[in-house]
């Protein structure tokens, strides 16, 4: 009986480290309605950081990290499954543990700075939430940096909505999943007779009252507030009534909804994906017509002569401008994922090349090829564009495009605000998730472009293949969408934020501008200064037990 009960004991938090686990991933994008749930962030890693509380060695800790942080990672990216199995035709079980692998892999981060926390976890509870907010963080930053980073499903993404979304402009996404952390670990170490100090209610008061300061600094940032002590003209210059702000520019997203199994078949989806794709292009009338990621699936050369000529014809001696996803290049100078701009009187059309590209889908990782060969997936290995590429300019804004999965990579996009005269006013996102499905990827990463929104102040406009097809407005809410998996165009309107004199001057966000010069240096920097003051403390206790 005593060893069932100690094998119960022993398995216990392990399961619930799991469930925590998947309720994080939920957090992110609730099943159903696809909607973030902040609050649930934070309770399902306070559960976590609850069993970290307990007297556990470090490297049980260490274990318990990484069954959370594996639950979390693999119920956040299953949909990689469909990708490699329904449509690059890997066998199931090769699939399986792939998706399981890449989750146990990407968690070992967890588990170390599991295992580091509780090695030198402070006694003092404050310091204590410190501490677990700088280990979460670098965890956060491994993943999203090392190995080209994978930092799809970041815990901060799931506060692009509720009290949390207005650091985004200051600290960005890690910074707001460093500041859930450590509230996540105050609330696991709450007891009901702090409730009763006067020092607990001292620091919610005090938190409150940042949340509150950083809200209304955003808001006059936005020009949400008028005539606030502290907000001035440049900040209110732009109206609320979008209808009569400057720079408002009319937009349609083509939707081709082209079955990922047939995209890139000569007989199906090719041929309609030209057909629609070309006489949408042609026939929609906006300002600024943009089509998705590899819309044309083919490379210029493979085209019929003159369809790609007709196109740019049409915006460069027309009154419209277009922008759509093309492979481009051969094989003797490599292959690109890439954009192609046309406008009225060009020269030449702009381009821009994806810089960040997926492993396995877009390149080749050393000493991976065997497992790319097992897969059936179209011009798999393309070469990289630079980073902060110029913007395409039209209609007095700065059009910046990103393709697929590079809008996860704020500190790349924030390259492109080193210089204040140049940075974009409106991102435009191409992309195509057909690989996954009519799954929670469309949703997760539509809040993964709303997290850029509010942390560059620009809005985001998203033309894809599937879904979500969107325009999200510079405060981060998305103003117009599209049903998932029709085929349709999306009309609506963007108001374009910059640095124009009539928007009242440079209007980088904190943000960008410390993004922008230095990446995310900053936060790594905080937050090893942070595990060596801990780690300090803990050498100097350890010396004056010893010595007596």
């Amino acid at each position: 009986m005593g060893a069932v009960l100690s094998w119960r004991g022993a398995l216990a938090p392990l399961f619930i480290a799991a469930v925590a686990g998947v309720a994080q991933a939920m957090a992110l994008a609730w099943p159903g309605s696809g909607a973030p749930q902040w609050w649930l962030q934070i309770v399902s890693l306070a559960v976590f950081a609850r069993l970290l509380c307990q007297p556990v060695s470090w490297q049980r800790a260490a274990l318990l990290g990484w069954v959370f942080a594996t639950a979390w990672l693999t119920a956040t990216f299953w949909w990689l499954f469909i990708s490699m199995h329904t449509y690059a035709g890997l066998a199931a079980p090769l699939a399986v543990a792939a998706v399981l692998g890449l989750a146990l892999f990407l968690g070992a981060y967890y588990a170390v700075v599991s295992g580091l926390f509780r090695a030198f976890a402070p006694v003092h509870k404050a310091w204590a939430a410190l501490f677990f907010a700088a280990c979460w963080l670098l965890a956060e930053l491994a993943r999203g940096t090392w190995w080209t980073g994978f930092p799809w499903g970041a815990g901060g993404y799931a506060h692009v909505e509720g009290p949390l979304a207005a650091l985004a402009r200051w600290v960005g996404v890690y910074g707001i999943g460093a500041v859930a952390a450590a509230l996540a670990m105050g609330l696991a170490q709450l007891r009901l007779q702090d409730l009763r100090r006067a020092r607990t209610w001292l620091l919610v008061a005090a938190a409150a009252v940042l949340l509150a300061a950083a809200h209304g600094q955003r808001a006059c940032a936005l020009g949400d507030l008028t005539g606030l002590p502290g907000c001035t003209r440049a900040e209110q210059a732009i109206p609320k009534d979008g209808a009569k702000a400057p720079g408002r520019v009319s937009l349609a997203l083509l939707q081709g909804n082209i079955p990922q199994d047939e995209k890139f078949q000569p007989g199906t989806g090719v041929a309609l994906a030209l057909r629609w794709y070309g006489e949408a292009l042609l026939q929609t009338q906006a300002a600024l017509v943009v089509a998705p990621e590899t819309a044309i699936p083919l490379l210029p050369q493979q085209l019929i002569p003159g369809y790609l000529e007709t196109i740019a014809a049409h915006f460069t001696q027309g009154a419209q401008a277009g922008l759509l996803g093309i492979p481009l290049g051969d094989a003797d100078i490599g292959y690109t994922n890439s954009a192609l701009g046309f406008a009225p009187g060009q020269a030449k059309p702009y381009r821009y090349d994806k810089h960040h590209l997926v492993p396995f889908g877009e390149f080749i990782p050393p000493f991976f090829r065997w497992f790319t060969e097992m897969m059936n997936i179209p011009l798999g290995d393309f070469s990289r564009g630079g980073v902060g590429q110029p913007s395409f300019a039209w209609a007095g804004q700065r059009f910046a495009p990103n393709i697929c999965y590079e809008d996860l990579f704020g500190e790349e996009l924030a390259a492109r605000f080193a210089d204040a005269t140049r940075a974009p006013t409106v991102f435009v996102n191409l992309s195509n998730i057909a690989w996954f499905g009519d799954t929670l990827a469309i949703d997760q990463h539509l809040q993964i472009s709303r997290m850029r929104a509010l942390e560059f102040e620009r809005p985001m406009v998203r033309a894809t293949n599937t879904g979500a097809t969107a325009i999200i407005d510079y405060r981060g809410t998305v103003t117009h969408q599209l049903p998932r998996l029709t085929r349709g165009v999306l009309y609506g309107t963007v108001q374009g934020r910059g640095t124009d004199a009539a928007q009242g001057g440079d209007q980088r966000t904190p943000y960008a501008r410390w993004a922008a010069r230095w990446g995310l240096a900053p936060l790594w920097l905080a937050a090893f200064g942070v595990v060596f003051l801990t780690w300090l403390r803990w050498w100097r206790q350890q010396r004056r037990l010893l010595t007596g």
